[in-house]
């Protein structure tokens, strides 16, 4: 299911098979809402953003994670281009000065589209005239998520209780 919301940004390409488009969850469709809640019903995926005690998420949750992405920087969908030539949602991702998130589905993860969207969203900060992108929290033990950022030039500037935090310095 492509997603169709209005939006003052237009997509951003990251591959010919991959982009992300600018995504307003106060506008979004209830059956993609429903599409994109079973990564976050993975106890894995789940795990791996939120934290070793993480609970997975239901409908009321999803809406009020991607309401704070949007309200705090911005929320793209992260889509890929199907055999039958349609948009499918295969993730989401944020743009914010404290953080910037990424989740793929599960059957989309270590195929490099992380790192090209991560790319893709330093270009944006940079457009912003951002100084710099920091990462919140990765836990020790999201080895991939880790080895991905500090491939894309992200430094350790704090430890977390259960990781640490990271920078990108943009100018």
């Amino acid at each position: 299911m492509a997603a169709e919301v209005p939006t003052e940004l237009s997509s951003l390409g990251v591959s010919w098979e991959v982009r992300l488009r600018p995504f307003d969850p106060q506008h979004a469709p209830a059956d993609l809402l429903e599409a994109l809640l079973p990564w976050y019903q993975d106890q894995e995926t789940v795990r791996l953003i939120d934290g070793p005690d993480a609970e997975i998420y239901d409908m009321a949750k999803i809406k009020a994670m991607y309401q704070y992405m949007s309200d705090h920087g911005e929320l793209y969908l992260v889509e890929r281009l199907s055999s039958e030539r349609d948009w499918i949602p295969i993730g989401d991702a944020g743009l914010q000065r404290q953080a910037v998130p990424i989740v793929l589905a599960p059957d989309h993860r270590g195929q490099g589209i992380g790192s090209a969207v991560i790319k893709v969203l330093i270009i944006r900060a940079r457009e912003l005239g951002w100084q710099s992108l920091e990462v919140s929290d990765i836990y020790d033990y999201n080895v991939v998520s880790r080895r991905m950022y500090e491939s894309l030039g992200f430094v350790r500037v704090a430890d977390t209780e259960l990781g640490h935090r990271y920078r990108l310095t943009l100018s």
